[in-house]
């Protein structure tokens, strides 16, 4: 249940969602088996195991976009139909014509579609309407597309835009390097992407590889900018800053697990500890991704 990524959005001031009806309309768009002719389905399902599709919790919200999708790899439709074709040539006595290709490849697809295994994904969404965000938990825009486009689908009035900052990400984090100096509460980690904006483009990565050298420093002053940076927030969550402002490979620290298990310990009630694991969750990355929004200048304002 523990967010890995963080695509954020702003939702629009006029944006009034409540919870009743967002259930309701969730519940009448959720997920359904694949039909045998469909490659894939797409809905809503529960985020726990109470059959509630808007799982609310300290006014915080967590909905669940799932997505089935037929496995069925290219190679196996282009084989199959290639055997089908050279048994047709011998048979007829002369090659496949491209349209005869084209009808045996549409009737083997036709053939093997129902028989395909299907393969789940889970993209959880956490809502927060009071202070309206919107964050997915993903690193692909297409996913987070994807749920945006259901949930407009499900007839659910939403306006969602991406987080935008006075200063880009990728000139704070330069900064931030050059000058050898994180901004308040975050410390400067191991992992860092440096890009030239010359012809050459030229891209150098630094895994688990201190910072602080003159190194860094002279490839900035060569014109590269930083892309990608490690940070961590108060010794409590730790993450992959991008300069589209993605938040990637989010790693919630030992001291936070641990104040997950005291709070559980005596429990063996699972949707008790997934409550407390999502107040958390949801507790510290407000309070980080403040932090972060003021790092980077604040927020945008739309004009």
């Amino acid at each position: 249940m523990w967010f890995k990524n963080l695509l954020v959005y702003r939702l629009a001031p006029d944006t009034r969602i409540k919870a009743d009806d967002l259930e309701d309309k969730l519940k009448a768009h959720a997920l359904q088996p694949c039909g045998s002719f469909d490659m894939e389905s797409r809905g809503w399902v529960p985020p726990r195991s109470d059959d509630r599709y808007l799982h609310s919790l300290e006014r915080q919200w967590l909905i669940m976009f799932s997505v089935n999708q037929k496995l069925l790899p290219g190679s196996v439709i282009t084989q199959t139909a290639k055997e089908r074709a050279a048994r047709l040539a011998a048979k007829q006595e002369h090659p496949v014509g491209r349209k005869q290709m084209r009808d045996i490849r549409e009737r083997v697809l036709e053939e093997l579609i129902p028989k395909a295994l299907s393969r789940r994904r889970t993209l959880g969404a956490w809502i927060d309407p009071l202070h309206q965000w919107l964050v997915i938990d993903t690193a692909a825009d297409r996913k987070a597309d994807a749920l945006l486009e259901s949930l407009i689908g499900a007839d659910v009035e939403i306006e969602a835009k991406r987080l935008e900052t006075q200063h880009s990400p990728s000139a704070a984090m330069t900064l931030w390097l050059s000058s050898g100096k994180a901004p308040a509460l975050f410390t400067i980690d191991q992992d860092l992407e440096l890009k030239a904006s010359g012809e050459t483009r030229a891209i150098v990565r630094y895994v688990n590889h201190p910072l602080e050298g003159r190194e860094i420093r002279e490839h900035i002053a060569g014109g590269k900018t930083a892309t990608r940076l490690g940070m961590t927030w108060k010794n409590r969550v730790s993450f992959v800053l991008t300069e589209q402002l993605q938040v990637k490979r989010v790693v919630f620290l030992d001291i936070l697990k641990d104040e997950t298990q005291d709070q559980a310990d005596g429990s063996d009630d699972g949707e008790e500890q997934f409550d407390i694991d999502f107040a958390l969750m949801t507790g510290e990355l407000a309070a980080m991704l403040a932090d972060l929004i003021e790092a980077l200048g604040g927020e945008k304002k739309s004009s």
